[in-house]
């Protein structure tokens, strides 16, 4: 009985890519960090955490548990109470000098105006103050609110200037942030592949006029050209930065995206598929671009680090996110004035919290372009 050899298939470009990023430990914990950032951001968005990151909870400024309640004196005795035993307490509570304008007041009122010793006037002259209800509502409505607004003294990663929670607005900032990075990024990387495919697929005249219209928007640096948009549009908003950055960025993606397309269109399996009868679209879509696929996903995720760096400056140089809506470039904003007055913790998370995305992110974008790179093995 003769002997079958096991068929034996060889693994294709990403069974290989994941096997050398397994085998990275850096690109596992920066998957597994940035994995936890994007999870975070699905529950922000979903309201099941942060959703209450307005909310005033704590004192102004109130410090991180780890530092403790401030101390509201800086030492000595507190001043004495109106209350307080002695001879300051036995003092008399009016000058014995008549007011002159005793008369006009109680004029004003409808009272009896006071007798020339000082005496109140009789039960029977006297009338109701008309002030006396207004006076009495709000002293019941401030001691009712003080009763409900019992605030913390320290929150867990401290307070902002109006005592919101510094640590659900790292959470609720994230969404903001790393979705304008995420969807940014998806724009630019569709118009710089479509781009890109156009101009070196057909080459010729299209070829010419992107190139020029990639010559235009890379001769101006990019944070002057965003930050020219953003101040010519007026208009905060998040769709409004995602717009910006998208319609800015395609350009790194369109450079490489057409020189892999003026070197995929001229081999064998282009002319094969152009043989048997293939259109443009199906040679440009169908066969060339998933030989180019992981030049796209190595792009979007270079563009996504940027984008979320870029929405950052703009959003703490003012031209960003609108007043009621938090981000890390907010966060930043806001912390520059406290620093002044030492509060540091607002700016210490929101700077922890990016830094940390940032930099996993990029690891993990150099891990997985060589780990898409067939010239390794």
């Amino acid at each position: 009985m003769p002997y079958d050899a096991p068929h034996a298939v060889s693994p294709g470009l990403w069974a290989l890519a994941w096997r050398r990023l397994r085998a990275d430990k850096v690109a596992m914990v920066s998957l597994a960090i940035v994995a936890a950032f994007l999870l975070m951001m699905v529950l922000s968005g979903t309201g099941l955490i942060a959703k209450n990151w307005s909310k005033e909870v704590g004192v102004n400024y109130a410090p991180p548990s780890f530092i403790g309640p401030e101390v509201e004196t800086s030492g000595g005795a507190a001043a004495p109470s109106a209350s307080a035993g002695g001879a300051e307490a036995e003092g008399p509570t009016e000058l014995p000098v008549e007011d002159p304008l005793a008369e006009a007041l109680a004029a004003i009122r409808g009272e009896a105006p006071k007798s020339a010793t000082g005496g109140t006037p009789s039960a029977d002259s006297a009338s109701v103050d008309p002030l006396a209800d207004v006076m009495a509502d709000i002293r019941a409505k401030g001691s009712k609110t003080e009763a409900v607004e019992a605030r913390a003294t320290t929150l867990p990663f401290g307070g902002d200037k109006w005592g919101r929670d510094v640590l659900k607005k790292v959470v609720k900032g994230s969404e903001t942030s790393i979705f304008v990075g995420l969807a940014a990024a998806v724009v630019a990387t569709f118009l710089g592949t479509l781009f890109g495919a156009i101009a070196g697929y057909y080459g010729r005249w299209l070829d010419d006029i992107f190139n020029w219209f990639y010559s235009v928007f890379t001769s101006i640096p990019y944070l002057l050209l965003i930050l020219a948009v953003a101040a010519v549009l007026q208009q905060k908003g998040t769709l409004t930065i995602i717009l910006i950055l998208g319609l800015t960025g395609w350009t790194s993606c369109f450079r490489l995206i057409r020189g892999e397309y003026l070197k995929h269109k001229g081999r064998e399996y282009v002319q094969a598929a152009d043989a048997i009868g293939a259109s443009n679209g199906r040679r440009m879509f169908v066969h060339i671009f998933p030989n180019i696929s992981h030049v796209v996903l190595v792009q979007l995720s270079i563009l996504v680090v940027a984008f979320i760096k870029s929405e950052v400056i703009l959003s703490f140089l003012g031209f960003g996110v609108p007043v009621d809506v938090v981000s890390w470039g907010s966060m930043l904003n806001e912390a520059q004035n406290e620093l002044i007055l030492g509060k540091w913790w607002q700016l210490a998370a929101a700077g922890t919290a990016m830094a940390l995305l940032v930099t996993a992110f990029s690891l993990f974008t150099d891990a997985l372009r060589d780990a898409l790179d067939p010239k390794l093995k």
